[in-house]
């Protein structure tokens, strides 16, 4: 099995675990922490997050501007580039320390509705958390690097262990008595770990060399030039995923800081099923631009990927919107109580719908960084984002946590849908014919399985055992009527063969 479809089945694998823990350990961590600690733990979360945005896109021109190296064969040229870039972290890594220790001195007249216990909580957290990020941007371009070699084997591997070691380490320290302080100190150690040993991966593995032969301004630009719209489209997702933490922590008490990061939360989730199957083919998308693909081979790998990721979401998407109220309130209902679950699942729920046509349609951005085209949609993403967030700001004095997400979806609906016009004149991929093939047979599977999971909403119970017949059901019909109404053949070959092959083995 190639290093592509076992990073895609290792990426699935991960999301599975990330997303069945992640479920598991919040309610224990919610409880532990409290409903005040824990909206401050996401806001900080949100605030290093927004930081990170230092990266300045460059660990995706790492990718692009190495795939690109191994294409031409142009070894020289990958050395003195992954060289010039680590210069480049060097001082990235010093404006963090920098800005954040600006920053810290301000907390008080930012997070006006915390108390001075929570401000002392944040102030804490926020320094680890500096630290970590100031560590954790040089050292994610080795993976970078890993990515850029097609080598998704080794560091999906790796995350996946740290998340079981790291997940199994927070409920010990809570069971300890820890606090939301001790899982960033445990965060930042499982950190410094991955890196090393990725560091040592690709120098002694791959044997990579950082080699600075020459050091020229036009090469920088060249560099900076690349990875600015990078940067510009990384600030996009600031504001669709970290902005209303910024509104709300500066409007609201912690508990509805805490209702907004759980559908936030949920909505994440959705998305990292579909990126699974898509992020592993920046690479490919790049050397089939350096080969000048035409417009309709890039449509046709468009197309495959996109009805994949569509499929998967719908089975995702049709079940939540069914049976995803009462899973909210029995998963975190002790907790956040009838309306507050209610709100985050509806949070979750605006996100998934307005989410889902940007994701099937992820391959399209791949195709723009590997075409160095990111420019355009990183502009209009921006404009209408941040006009999303000021509206949505408006929204949440009358309307709190779902009035801000209302108002950031604006943005993310309308620019996905100009897109599909810049994709058909610019990047020459025939959109009309995506759509067309998106939709064939797969329209059908879903209008019948929504009819039959609306019927199978109706047998009577409230709690687990509920929840768990519902799902069951839905989920064994989801499968047969997509495989027999729903799938190509080539796709019904692709489910089938992991089967045969884990069969042959026995």
């Amino acid at each position: 099995m190639s290093q592509l479809k076992k990073g895609a089945l290792l990426n699935y694998l991960s999301i599975f675990l990330n997303n069945l823990v992640g479920l598991a350990l919040t309610p224990f961590i919610l409880k532990s922490l409290g409903k005040d600690q824990y909206g401050i733990y996401l806001t900080i979360g949100a605030l290093i997050g927004t930081m990170s945005l230092f990266d300045f896109g460059l660990n995706n021109t790492i990718i692009r501007f190495v795939a690109k190296y191994r294409a031409e064969k142009n070894r020289k040229e990958e050395e003195n580039f992954l060289a010039t870039v680590m210069l480049i972290y060097g001082v990235i890594s010093i404006l963090v320390v920098v800005t954040g220790l600006i920053f810290y001195d301000y907390f008080d007249l930012y997070f006006t509705k915390m108390n001075q216990e929570q401000i002392k909580i944040a102030k804490a957290m926020f320094a680890i958390l500096i630290f970590n990020l100031a560590i954790k941007l040089p050292g994610d371009a080795f993976t970078g690097i890993c990515i850029a070699y097609e080598q998704f084997v080794f560091p999906k591997s790796i995350n996946i262990f740290r998340y079981i070691l790291r997940s199994t380490t927070v409920v010990c320290v809570l069971l300890m008595g820890g606090d939301a302080i001790s899982i960033v100190v445990v965060d930042t150690i499982f950190n410094i770990v991955v890196i090393s040993v990725t560091i040592f991966f690709v120098f002694k593995k791959l044997k990579i060399k950082f080699k600075l032969h020459f050091l020229q301004k036009s090469f920088i630009k060249e560099i900076l030039k690349y990875s600015i719209w990078v940067f510009v489209f990384s600030l996009v997702g600031i504001f669709q995923w970290k902005a209303g933490h910024w509104v709300l922590g500066r409007t609201s008490t912690p508990d509805v800081l805490t209702i907004y990061g759980i559908g936030i939360t949920l909505g994440t989730y959705y998305g990292a099923f579909s990126t699974a199957i898509s992020g592993v083919f920046l690479p490919k998308a790049t050397q089939m631009s350096v080969g000048n693909a035409s417009g309709e081979e890039l449509t046709d790998m468009m197309i495959k990927i996109g009805r994949l990721s569509f499929i998967v979401l719908m089975y995702i998407l049709i079940a939540f919107g069914l049976y995803g109220q009462q899973f909210v309130s029995l998963w975190v209902g002790k907790t956040l109580g009838i309306d507050g679950s209610y709100d985050a699942w509806l949070i979750a729920l605006i996100i998934m719908i307005v989410y889902t046509l940007p994701l099937v349609q992820n391959f399209g951005n791949s195709i723009l960084e590997a075409k160095n085209k990111l420019s355009f949609k990183a502009i209009l993403y921006l404009s209408f984002m941040l006009l999303g967030t000021i509206y949505g700001a408006f929204l949440a004095k009358s309307y709190g946590a779902i009035g801000m997400i209302l108002g950031s979806i604006i943005g993310w609906f309308i620019v996905q849908n100009v897109m599909n016009f810049y994709y058909h004149r610019v990047i020459k991929l025939n959109i009309l014919r995506f759509f067309k093939e998106l939709f064939h047979k797969t329209i059908l599977g879903i209008l019948v399985i929504a009819v039959l999971g609306y019927i199978i909403n109706y047998i009577p119970g409230e709690g687990w055992f509920n929840f768990v017949i519902k799902g069951s059901i839905f989920t064994v019909s989801f499968i047969l009527i997509m495989y027999h109404v729903g799938l190509l053949d080539y796709e019904k070959k692709l489910f089938l063969k992991p089967i045969i092959s884990l069969i042959n083995r026995k």
